[in-house]
């Protein structure tokens, strides 16, 4: 069965201050989180690679990864393809406004693979480390052959997904007794506190389950997702910035109880560079798993 993992790999990255955080190498060979991430797809049967880029760092992304990557999926029979998030690809009768400078958000990167994707697959952020269980249950969630409207979704534990050296944004989950997803409030300014976790002031639960952007979804998502993004465009208030974002989307479509997402809890820590400080803890968290033989020091060895 064709498996997919689509990476999300065309943020600017204003927090990091300047450059493309995405291929910023954490390993002890110049691996970036990237690497890790495809590692653990790949180990857990994922079979397909789709790399959501922007054509401006096209040539440095294949230079820095894209190559290298599919040397690897060619030794493990893996596919791999690479499409473009643009500022201007926008439904039909709709322009970008003036002013308007950065692309519209997960929701539109992800409709950006819409021609590569025919089967159920996973999407994940390219500078997140999400930890190998989250890989192998959302895996086998797909191999289950859901509906077309039944969805998964890793959930993470809130003080887990934090960074030390600023302010984070999360989904942060609302989930019924049986598991499953009923709302996703997308909160920004997460602080890290001595007790847990407050956002502006207001005290989080760390123990509560939060979304990192790791959904399994059907390939009939990707319908959904356009009609969305047309309703979107439409009802817009905020032409310069706004962002479909696919957390508020599945959010508003379990309001309309029209999906299901059941929430695969892992426990695992992740990490990534959200602020340049973060570089050393992320270099510093792979050396350690390296050290304690979650990981290879030559990354692919074993996958051969």
């Amino acid at each position: 069965m064709k498996t997919s993992l689509l990476i999300m790999a065309a943020g600017i990255g204003s927090r990091f201050g300047g450059g493309i955080k995405q291929l910023e190498p954490v390993g002890m060979h110049d691996e970036i989180i990237m690497d890790y991430s495809i590692h653990d797809a790949i180990e857990a049967g994922f079979n397909k690679v789709v790399f959501i880029i922007r054509k401006d760092i096209e040539k440095d992304f294949k230079e820095r990864i894209g190559n290298r990557i599919e040397d690897v999926a060619k030794a493990n029979n893996v596919e791999v393809d690479y499409c473009f998030q643009a500022l201007d690809d926008l439904p039909e009768g709709f322009s970008v406004p003036e002013g308007r400078s950065k692309p519209w958000g997960t929701g539109q990167a992800v409709l950006a693979a819409k021609d590569y994707i025919n089967e159920p697959f996973v999407v994940i952020n390219a500078d997140d480390y999400y930890g190998k269980d989250a890989f192998v249950k959302l895996h086998d969630f797909l191999l289950e052959k859901h509906g077309a409207t039944e969805f998964a979704m890793a959930g993470f534990i809130l003080k887990n997904t934090l960074s030390d050296n600023g302010v984070v944004t999360r989904g942060l989950c609302d989930v019924d007794a049986n598991g499953y997803l009923t709302d996703v409030h997308e909160t920004k300014n997460i602080a890290k506190t001595a007790t847990g976790a407050e956002s502006d002031g207001r005290v989080l639960d760390p123990n509560s389950y939060c979304s990192m952007n790791m959904w399994a979804l059907s390939p009939d998502f990707m319908g959904m997702l356009e009609k969305g993004f047309v309703e979107f465009l439409n009802n817009n208030q905020d032409p310069l910035k706004g962002e479909y974002l696919i957390p508020i989307y599945i959010g508003e479509l379990l309001e309309k109880h029209q999906v299901s997402v059941k929430v695969l809890e892992t426990k695992d820590k992740w990490f990534g560079v959200t602020y340049k400080e973060d570089k050393e803890t992320v270099v510093d968290s792979f050396r350690e798993l390296i050290e304690s033989g979650v990981y290879k020091e030559d990354l692919y060895l074993d996958l051969q």
